[in-house]
């Protein structure tokens, strides 16, 4: 590495199939970089999200990790957590701690467990808000599903906030079509966008259907949401919507992706949310 270059990676989480998952793109040495900069750089590159993988504050921690959407910093996201775990794996880093990652970020710390080839990340604890009628409102039109079909709807916080709304099932979840200039006009300062979900069918390799839509952040669309994911779980975790401890959630297939999300409910215990990753591009990148 140069000084006028960092070290560069791009990682398809919650898939084990190169470009069947949620790209992250992943800055392997932050420190150097300004925020504009970084600011400059998730811009360009214009995915959900990009992060930068930084020297941490906190003793505990492995890495401290900055995460940026295409137009704001984020405290917390899921699927970026898993990709920049993956990367510094990869590149060599050597966890502090016997069985887990700690990564430190604007949320706080995070544990990240590896089953395998999987990766989990402990959700912060949630904080769940019902939403006014008026929201509900406002939202239906958008998702253009009618209001009567929501079974669920809450403003779930885990780090990155989500309204997260259930729905009829998983058929109405994959072919809605969100008016998303509606979409981007309902959101609030602090929210990152909407995530709907419903049940599949008995048979099928998922338990729920889920997309997550965040046209304010600048991606319309997030192929596979890790955030998005666990403001699900913390809603199906509460409202006792599964039988037993975890469930998969497929996510992406009105992109042309077949995410994979993993999630564990146990009682007493965080959710865990997780999936596998790999490497689809490694290089450089030149600085601003």
């Amino acid at each position: 590495m140069t000084n006028k270059q960092v070290d560069f990676k791009e990682v398809d989480v919650f898939t084990n199939v190169p470009y069947q998952g949620n790209p992250v793109a992943v800055v392997m040495n932050g420190d150097g970089l300004t925020d504009q900069q970084m600011h400059q750089i998730a811009n360009w590159i214009h995915l959900s999200e990009t992060t930068f993988v930084c020297q941490p504050t906190d003793p505990e921690a492995d890495y401290q990790l900055r995460i940026f959407t295409p137009n704001n910093e984020l405290p917390f996201a899921g699927h970026p957590t898993i990709g920049s775990a993956h990367a510094v794996l990869q590149g060599g880093l050597k966890p502090k701690h016997d069985g887990f990652l700690v990564q430190e970020c604007k949320k706080g710390l995070v544990k990240i467990y590896k089953h395998g080839e999987e990766l989990s990340f402990t959700l912060p604890e949630p904080e769940r808000t019902v939403l006014s009628a008026e929201k509900n409102q406002l939202i239906s039109a958008a998702l253009d599903i009618p209001v009567t079909d929501f079974k669920i709807s809450e403003k779930v916080d885990v780090g990155a906030v989500w309204y997260t709304i259930q729905v009829k099932d998983a058929h109405q979840v994959v072919t809605t079509s969100p008016d998303m200039k509606l979409l981007a006009e309902l959101s609030e300062p602090g929210v990152s966008g909407v995530t709907i979900f419903g049940a599949t069918s008995a048979g099928s390799d998922v338990k729920f259907e889920v997309r997550s839509f965040a046209p304010a952040e600048g991606a319309d669309e997030d192929p596979v949401c890790g955030s998005g994911n666990g403001c699900v779980a913390a809603l199906v975790k509460a409202e006792h919507l599964v039988d037993g401890d975890q469930y998969t959630a497929g996510q992406g297939q009105c992109l042309g992706r077949n995410g994979k999300v993993k999630v564990r409910i146990t009682d007493g215990q965080p959710i865990l949310v997780g999936g596998n990753a790999v490497v689809c591009i490694e290089g450089q990148i030149k600085r601003p």
